[in-house]
């Protein structure tokens, strides 16, 4: 199909924006670097600048593509070759010139850059190249920037890129070899892990040349990344969550991105999807994801073969502490760190603030509130002083009929996105529902 080139910039912007809205595996820098004299901009490690779309997707940076013209004709990728759309494609100095100005306006931190493939993995990663080394060097821009890996490309060329961006990700788009090999079948699982394996290498060999020779380039400082498609093939969570695992084991990503299949082409070997996409199942595998990097947890605690999704109406955590009761309720005045985490309703900062704070004396249920615990779930795996919040059986079937309540409202959430209309005082699971005697009787006295 024949490149647009006649389009203008503003066009070419609604095109290749658009185009790139499916690709999730863009995130907070992750980087610190300073204002330079003579440069425009500079990178925060805190984070970037987030807005979220239309379809509940965030998007971080100027986030575009080169082009939307491709060789490869993935069933599931609405820029697939087979496809009748308007294709076009951007210069460097578009690419550079947009930056430049949105950054100016304040309207972004910085660029995320991916692309079809144009011609050839060589070529169109050679534009990416001189991209980059122009807005580097011409326009002396110091902001993020994130751009994609092209699988199959010369090593040489991502060498060269890998020292101008901040972080580089390549997609490994679906969790197993037959899975890409069926939606994918220009790809293969060798062409994509070779650039992230010597992505890796090239930022551990960075690593002690930075300690020997202190200006030496950095080397893709903010490390790696790269994204899975949820629910376009019939992989399970424990597949998909022991792929994560290797790659965060293997390949040192700092990052791996689910995205729940959105149905954007019509071809019999996709998946009918009546329900939408999957989103719930998306958000529980980043809340598994999130365990698995910060929490001490194994994919093969969390799932089995023999039980290889998540629970619906529980997250990842509470599931898992319900399935192993025999380790609850942990003393909050003697339990170390780690014990700590696995609490429902405990995250990495409020365990460090217990910790700290537990030297200075012992800890109620109160302090704990303080310290940014969430009692509703925690209260029924810890005890303060050898004492329960309230009188609870450690029994499964019960402490799970009150953990549900609070869990299906963010399902129901979750998967009616698009149920929008005025919240209610009385609502329930956004159902209406009469409102209680003693409620009627609050509205006339105006008693509390």
């Amino acid at each position: 199909m024949l490149i647009q080139e006649d389009l203008s910039i503003q066009e070419k912007l609604e095109i290749l924006s658009d185009a790139a809205k499916y690709d999730v595996a863009c995130t907070s820098s992750g980087v610190d670097r300073k204002g330079k004299a003579g440069m425009l901009g500079n990178t925060v490690a805190a984070g970037l600048c987030h807005s979220f779309a239309g379809d509940g997707r965030c998007i971080s940076l100027l986030k575009i593509l080169f082009t939307n013209q491709c060789i490869y004709d993935c069933k599931y990728c609405i820029n697939r070759c087979s496809n009748d759309v308007v294709r076009t494609a951007f210069t460097p100095d578009e690419v550079c010139t947009l930056t430049m100005e949105f950054y100016r306006r304040n309207y972004i931190e910085g660029l995320f850059l991916s692309s079809g493939i144009l011609y050839s993995a060589d070529y169109t990663m050679d534009l990416i190249y001189q991209t980059l080394k122009k807005l580097r060097e011409v326009y002396r821009f110091n902001g993020y920037i994130h751009v994609k890996a092209i699988p199959g490309a010369d090593p040489v060329l991502i060498e060269k890129v890998g020292f101008l961006a901040d972080r580089m990700s390549i997609n490994l788009e679906l969790p197993t070899a037959d899975g890409l090999k069926k939606l994918a079948p220009g790809k293969s699982r060798s062409k994509i892990l070779t650039p992230m394996r010597q992505i890796q290498r090239g930022i551990t060999a960075n690593k002690f040349e930075l300690m020997e020779y202190k200006r030496t380039p950095s080397f893709v400082p903010a490390g790696q990344s790269t994204q899975m498609i949820v629910g376009a093939t019939p992989e399970n969570d424990y597949q998909m969550m022991m792929v994560a695992e290797a790659l965060y084991q293997n390949y040192d990503l700092k990052r791996v991105f689910y995205s729940a299949f959105v149905p954007v082409n019509e071809d019999s070997s996709l998946p009918a999807l009546p329900g939408g996409p999957p989103l719930l199942r998306e958000h529980r595998l980043y809340q598994a994801d999130w365990l698995l990097r910060f929490y001490g947890f194994k994919a093969s605690e969390l799932l089995t073969e023999d039980r290889p999704n998540f629970n619906v109406f529980l997250d990842p955590k509470c599931d898992w502490a319900l399935r192993h009761l025999e380790l609850f309720p942990v003393e909050i005045n003697r339990a170390d760190y780690y014990t700590l985490l696995r609490v429902p309703g405990m995250g990495v900062k409020s365990v460090k603030r217990i910790i700290a704070a537990r030297r200075q004396g012992l800890l109620d249920f109160e302090s704990l509130k303080k310290m940014g615990v969430v009692l509703k779930r925690a209260m029924y795996f810890i005890t303060c002083s050898g004492r329960m919040m309230y009188p609870t059986r450690m029994d499964e079937d019960y402490i799970t009929s009150h953990l549900v309540g609070d869990e299906r409202r963010a399902v129901w959430d979750i998967s009616q996105q698009g149920a929008y209309r005025q919240l209610s005082l009385f609502d329930d699971m956004k159902l209406n529902m009469a409102p209680a005697p003693a409620d009627r009787y609050s509205v006339v006295t105006g008693s509390m």
